[in-house]
């Protein structure tokens, strides 16, 4: 298979929210907002979409990943950094590789267009291979002040983050829609079954640990 990172065009914006939807429906509550939120973010001030990049697999749209500003708030200064999410696989090609290469991709972009250092909130397991840290090890909280395990840090040139302290601000485009706004949105898309799935219990425990 013949793969291609590229930008999106407007010509994607369906087929992505859809790529999306499928991608995480269900999986860290019942039904998702993340193609919502994709759909947000394409109109935000935070976007940079010089960063946000789809893969094609053989010529077709399999999967994206998108990129917003977000900053390190240090006492009285403001240290800019970017965040990426989602990233989303269509379900069709998942363990292929093919998110490894997207995020591998946007992170070299990235570092090529210099910005300081990625935060980002997930699963430790899956970014430490990229090269991720628990944001402890560079002495950044989230906005309440703790250290969270899913709260992590990729640095982009050496000594990015040395001798930094402060808390995380991310775009406000990731405050959840209300459930109304939500569903409107939905109804443009096949119509789904909203499940409960053992993932939905590891996505609250994992969101709550502390990293002490």
């Amino acid at each position: 298979m013949s793969f291609l990172i590229r930008h999106e065009r407007k010509e994607d914006y369906k087929l992505v929210e859809e790529i999306t939807r499928e991608a995480f429906w269900n999986l860290y509550f019942p039904g998702c907002n993340e193609h919502y939120l994709v759909h947000k973010i394409r109109q935000h001030e935070d976007y940079l979409p010089q960063l946000s990049f789809v893969i094609e697999v053989d010529g077709q749209v399999i999967g994206s990943i998108y990129y917003t500003k977000s900053s390190i708030v240090m006492n009285d200064k403001v240290i800019d950094t970017v965040t990426f999410g989602p990233v989303s696989i269509h379900p069709d090609y998942h363990r292929k590789g093919f998110g490894r290469k997207l995020i591998e991709y946007s992170i070299e972009q990235s570092r090529n267009q210099g910005c300081r250092a990625i935060l980002i909130l997930g699963y430790p397991y899956h970014y430490e291979p990229y090269g991720f840290k628990g944001s402890k090890a560079f002495n950044i909280t989230m906005s309440d002040g703790l250290f969270y395990k899913g709260f992590m840090a990729l640095p982009l040139y050496e000594g990015a983050l040395d001798g930094l302290h402060g808390y995380v601000s991310f775009s406000d485009v990731f405050e959840d829609p209300d459930e109304e706004t939500l569903e409107a949105f939905d109804k443009d898309f096949p119509k789904k079954e909203k499940t409960y799935k053992p993932s939905q219990d590891e996505f609250k425990v994992a969101s709550a640990m502390l990293d002490e």
